[in-house]
Order: structure tokens, then sequence, then C-alpha cells
């Protein structure tokens, strides 16, 4: 079994569509559309999961640096180790740039909410701890 990241989506892909397309490549077992909690709109990526590693394979190769449903779209492997990812949610994206180890509080946005983009900008800046 693999689970594949697919980025870039086009904000009106949704997850039968994913679906329909990735089963060209076999046996799709889930595929999702990340969406906002707040607005509940595409956040413009997803993942898919396949039955058989090659399969994975097989829509990877095919599938990455291509365009799909308007936009060129980005497939690899998603990670699987989740350990130390987790922090609280962040709605899918679970803190990914390491927040926790600054020991700053934020209020508990470990991970700005998800809005991490990348890990930068939200260190020590949400804190007004004594002023």
């Amino acid at each position: 079994m693999a689970k594949l990241f697919v980025g870039g989506l086009a904000w009106h892909t949704d997850d039968n569509t994913l679906r329909v397309k990735f089963e060209e490549f076999g046996q799709v077992e889930e595929a999702v559309v990340v969406k906002d909690r707040d607005t509940g709109r595409s956040r413009g990526f997803g993942f898919v999961r396949f039955a058989q590693d090659a399969e994975a394979d097989a829509a990877i190769a095919a599938m990455n640096n291509v365009e799909f449903d308007g936009r060129t779209i980005r497939v690899d492997k998603a990670s699987t180790d989740n350990r130390g990812r987790s922090g609280g949610g962040g709605g899918g994206f679970g803190g990914r740039g390491g927040y926790n180890q600054d020991g700053g509080s934020g209020g508990g946005y470990q991970g700005g909410g998800g809005y991490s983009g990348g890990g930068g900008g939200y260190q020590g800046g949400r804190s007004n701890q004594g002023k």
C-alpha cells in the first residue's frame, strides 16, 4: 500500500475527479482533496492511496509535473513518518516547521493553523509576553 501526495491541484478539483484520474493506474483505496476547515474550500493539495506500491510508482511517473484539471500538479510519495509532525493538527500540515522546538506558546497555534508555508513567519511573532 502506498500513499501519494498530490500538490498544485486546481481549486475546483474534488475527491471524485482525483479518484477517477488516478484509477487509470490501479486500484485507488482513497482519494481526498484537503479542504480548509473554516471555509470548506480546497487547499490545493490532496492524497491518493493505492493498494499496490507498483501502481503508485506508475502514477508518480505518469502524473508528476503534468497538467491535470487545468493546473500542473506535483505527485510524490507522502511522508509516512508522523512522529513529531502532529503537534496539534494544523489542518493536515501538522506543524510542518517545527514550531514546538522554540518553546514559544503561540496560543496553541502550532504550525500557524496549517499556514506555515515552509517554516517562516510566525516564530515568536504571536506572543506578547512581557510587554
